[in-house]
């Protein structure tokens, strides 16, 4: 038997054991419909009613608000990828319904989401729906003001703040000529819809009391989505590969994170932490990506993440291909200084 027909075998092995976890449950995804979308609109009242109160009341509600707005992003999420329903239908009203509540564009999202996942962790696909990220070689080679941009971009006070500015105000409203007929409306559809819902609300409670709401839900529940992003494929032991060496389950399994949250942050984040589950199968639904990691023999040496370590990620900038790590700015000054 040769090489080629050892991993055709071994890739039959792997995929014929988490397809059993790639099946959608309809009570599960109600119930999950349910307990996240109705206490996020019961906790968006309960910050109305705290308006009569000094703000950080209100703050401090908002962060309950935004833990359920982050699991029905991840409803969002699944939708996209036919995983939380059976029908594809469902998954897109679902989908469509639920990237109003979270400012996000279906379609547009998804695309670029469904290209991230087609081309994670390999060095000659990268601009599409993921993190930018440069190699040692490409960044002595940059211009002293891409360097600039770069290092801004990657600095966390500012993808973090800014970062979540942008996503939520220009590149989640915005069209480009690359995007097909249906993304292109399903924006102006997004658009339209939060410029309604925000007008009917301001006039029923007040622009200023909407904006004391809705803004520091949105702004920060983006924020850790970005921050999520990042560490599920900006971390110390990630592999990124160039597209002859890539393939797709080494893609998953050690280009994306296993960050084990503690579990009252695992439940709202929708167990997004088991990324390299995801990766490996987006047809399984969030609810089962814990049991496919604890019952698949593929998983047994996967390496978790600890949340106080995720710090150290966030300094990270650099591949350094030649030893094949992530390294930080201040590794590059004694890299070149060695």
């Amino acid at each position: 038997m040769n090489a080629s027909q050892n991993t055709s075998n071994e890739d039959n092995r792997w995929q014929a054991e988490i397809v059993k976890y790639a099946r959608p449950d309809l009570k599960k995804s109600i119930w999950q419909i349910i307990n996240s979308l109705l206490p996020y609109i019961f906790i968006w009242y309960l910050m109305y009613r705290s308006l009569e109160y000094p703000y950080w009341v209100t703050l401090l509600l908002s962060f309950a608000a935004i833990g359920f707005l982050i699991r029905v992003f991840i409803i969002f999420h699944d939708c996209g990828h036919r995983s939380f329903f059976k029908s594809k239908k469902a998954n897109d009203i679902v989908g469509i319904i639920t990237g109003v509540l979270t400012f996000t564009p279906y379609h547009k999202w998804h695309w670029q989401h469904k290209v991230h996942h087609q081309t994670s962790a390999n060095l000659d696909k990268r601009g599409i729906g993921d993190v930018w990220t440069m190699t040692v070689d490409e960044y002595k080679e940059a211009s002293p003001g891409q360097r600039f941009m770069y290092r801004a971009f990657r600095n966390p006070l500012i993808m973090f703040t800014l970062g979540s500015l942008l996503v939520v105000l220009i590149t989640n409203r915005s069209t480009s000529k690359k995007m097909t007929k249906q993304e292109k409306q399903n924006v102006y559809f997004t658009n339209i819809m939060l410029l309604v819902t925000s007008v009917v609300i301001s006039l029923i409670i007040g622009v200023r009391e909407y904006r004391m709401i809705q803004l520091p839900i949105i702004l920060i529940a983006h924020s850790i989505g970005i921050w999520l992003f990042f560490i599920q494929h900006q971390f110390e032991d990630v592999v990124w590969e160039r597209e002859t060496r890539w393939n797709y389950k080494n893609s998953a399994i050690e280009g994306s994170s296993f960050l084990k949250l503690p579990r009252v942050f695992q439940w709202f984040t929708g167990n997004i932490g088991y990324h390299h589950v995801h990766h490996l199968s987006s047809k399984i639904p969030n609810y089962n990506l814990e049991k496919c990691h604890n019952e698949v023999e593929l998983f047994k040496d996967v390496r978790p993440i600890i949340l106080f370590s995720t710090f150290r990620a966030l300094k990270l900038g650099l591949w350094d291909e030649a030893n094949r790590r992530m390294i930080t700015f201040r590794g590059l000054r004694t890299l070149q200084a060695s």
